[in-house]
């Protein structure tokens, strides 16, 4: 002990914890399936299963006009790669049966007098009918057929080509606008945030329900050695998870890694101390494997879905709900892994976020350490 009677840590102690803990590992092997494989499968199912890219669109078209005019809207539909029409359709009976089996996504209507109007360069309208139970999908298909008709528009009416306005676009970072190449980076920071709560979450509360904790607490082991024991294997196994995890990103779903990855390693190496810490704080708490579990999967899945940016903007949420995601430490995280895939950026340009994942793990960090000493 030191003048004050706190008993420093034993190097000789805490390598037994840890040793003893990967043994615990090792043999159980339900742990070792979390551990490895669940990053993996859980990349793939929501890697190939959650895509915000619209590529097929079945759509019919009502031709009233039946010009070269209409036709050539038509064909620009077809060429379009976005639109499959798998119909032509001679009234509005048909539209209805068509959008109320499923069948047709949108139909659109083009009506008579069309090709004369395009001929004149008089204005003209033409209709576009959307299946609306589908939310996501409507609003991706307007913005497809407004792009469509524009340019043909502006290929067809204006008088005076010479004073048309060519717009160029050019997208940074993500110039094909593949929705894997910014959700895989943020599912990374997901799976390990919930991986790494939900390993530590039960390792304690096991503890309790074989027995063995009151043995370990009547060795000479301080608690802080304790918990350190019990985190070091799973913040190995952790870095093992996030290394599996980029590499799975990079040359099996195609992201590109921009960014520094010694800059992507500190960085996930604090977060993941924040995550098991926050798991054997919620395992020192609940003394029960099946609370424990529960009460890891609420404080992280739920939230780093919801509330983390992964796949909702904050800032298109209620004022009161972007002041709760300041407690969500997934935020932090998924800027930081967007940015490190897709921009590269100077971690000086990501300080905010660093700030913000460094107090939040030292917070959870004291308040799991401060728990496991009152056991």
């Amino acid at each position: 002990m030191n003048e004050n009677g706190i008993k420093k840590i034993s190097i000789r102690r805490l390598t037994a914890v840890i040793k003893k803990e990967f043994i615990h590992i090792l043999r159980d092997t339900r742990s070792l399936a979390m551990a490895f494989l669940m990053p993996v499968i859980l990349l793939f199912i929501f890697g190939y299963g959650i895509t915000l890219d619209i590529k097929s669109l079945n759509m019919a078209v009502y031709d009233m006009d039946k010009t070269a005019e209409s036709r050539e809207l038509t064909d620009r539909f077809r060429a379009s790669g976005y639109f499959d029409i798998i119909a032509a359709v001679n009234g509005t009976r048909e539209i209805d049966r068509l959008i109320d089996r499923n069948i047709a996504h949108m139909v659109i209507v083009i009506p008579e007098g069309f090709g004369g109007s395009v001929k004149k360069g008089t204005p003209t309208d033409i209709q576009a009918i959307y299946d609306g139970s589908d939310a996501n999908t409507t609003s991706i298909a307007m913005g497809y057929t407004e792009a469509i008709t524009s340019r043909y528009s502006l290929s067809k009416m204006a008088k005076d080509p010479s004073g048309q306005i060519d717009l160029r676009l050019r997208v940074w970072y993500n110039p094909e606008l593949k929705s894997r190449w910014f959700i895989i980076p943020g599912l990374i920071a997901i799976i390990m945030g919930v991986i790494s709560a939900l390993l530590t979450s039960l390792t304690v509360s096991r503890e309790w329900e074989q027995g063995t904790m009151e043995q370990l607490l009547s060795t000479p082991i301080h608690p802080v050695e304790l918990f350190l024991g019990k985190i070091t294997p799973y913040f190995l196994i952790g870095i093992i998870d996030v290394l599996i995890s980029v590499a799975v990103g990079v040359w099996i779903f195609g992201v590109p890694l921009r960014g520094s990855f010694l800059f992507l390693f500190a960085v996930s190496s604090l977060f993941l101390v924040g995550g098991l810490s926050l798991g054997i704080f919620i395992s020192t708490a609940a003394k029960s494997q099946l609370v424990a579990s529960q009460a890891a999967f609420v404080l992280t899945l739920l939230p780093a879905f919801m509330l983390s940016g992964f796949l909702y903007s904050i800032d298109n949420m209620p004022v009161f709900i972007q002041k709760i995601t300041y407690a969500v430490q997934s935020r932090y995280f998924v800027t930081i892994m967007k940015d490190i895939f897709l921009k590269g950026n100077d971690p000086s340009v990501l300080i905010r976020e660093i700030l913000f994942l460094c107090a939040f793990t030292a917070v959870v960090f004291t308040a799991a350490i401060k728990k496991f000493k009152r056991i």
